[in-house]
């Protein structure tokens, strides 16, 4: 593709092209976009995550700065395009100056609203390679006792670089500060993220879940035990149906 076309405006052409008013209604619903709902009032156009990474395909080099503007639109799927760039972008980073600029970017346009939704937030998992790298546990911290529920969400997928790499510390400690969230998207990824644990080292989960799990919620709990045998996730779930007939 010519440069002259490396633009946020033709990246958003080129997605239109696979728009389906038909579908756009069917992701509203299922993203929960409602009024009162997490979502709400988020647009879509109807394109699929497949298209949206052809797309990403043709536009991988887009500057940061034509990407920032994809991730401030309305539109979930741009702002998709704009996330997977940065994704990709980091994974192909030959250097830690190149991976630092693009980690940067997409922690800006975090704190700038623009990752908000499950989907857009869970490409942190890939961007905690950067806090392997370089440890930044009062960024994790802030993050974990945010106001914002996309900000809590982050505060654990970016442990799953340090689950990867079988650092079990700093991911435990943002499960426990999460532990008590009201949020079912939170229990889920905490869940998620000690599931994970578990699949590596049984031991650690197992002890954690010694201590915690008369006290979590059952989302949580449920998906952590997933990968477990079934004579252990009945006995850890006999203790969440024993805490709550007492």
């Amino acid at each position: 593709m010519n440069d002259k076309k490396l633009t946020a405006e033709a990246a958003k052409q080129a997605l239109a092209v696979f728009a389906n008013p038909g579908r756009s209604r069917d992701l509203g619903w299922f993203f929960k976009t409602g009024p009162g709902e997490y979502a709400e009032g988020d647009q879509f156009i109807g394109a699929k995550v497949p298209e949206v990474r052809s797309v990403m395909a043709e536009f991988a080099a887009l500057p940061l700065e034509q990407v920032a503007v994809l991730a401030h639109s309305p539109i979930h799927e741009e702002r998709l395009l704009a996330d997977l760039i940065l994704d990709r972008r980091y994974k192909k980073a030959k250097t830690d100056e190149a991976r630092g600029e693009v980690f940067d970017a997409w922690l800006k346009l975090a704190y700038d609203g623009c990752w908000n939704n499950w989907d857009l937030v869970d490409q942190a998992h890939n961007m905690g390679d950067w806090l392997v790298r370089y440890p930044n546990d009062d960024l994790l911290e802030r993050l974990a006792h945010s106001s914002v529920l996309w900000e809590r969400r982050m505060g654990i997928m970016l442990t799953f670089s340090m689950i990867k790499d079988g650092r079990f510390e700093i991911p435990l400690r943002q499960a426990r500060i999460l532990l008590h969230d009201e949020h079912d998207l939170i229990h889920k990824a905490v869940g998620w993220m000690l599931r994970e644990i578990g699949k590596r080292v049984d031991e650690v989960l197992l002890e954690y879940l010694d201590q915690t799990a008369d006290v979590m919620p059952r989302t949580m709990l449920r998906y952590a035990l997933e990968k477990q045998p079934e004579a252990v996730r009945a006995h850890y779930m006999g203790l969440a149906r024993a805490k709550n007939t007492r």
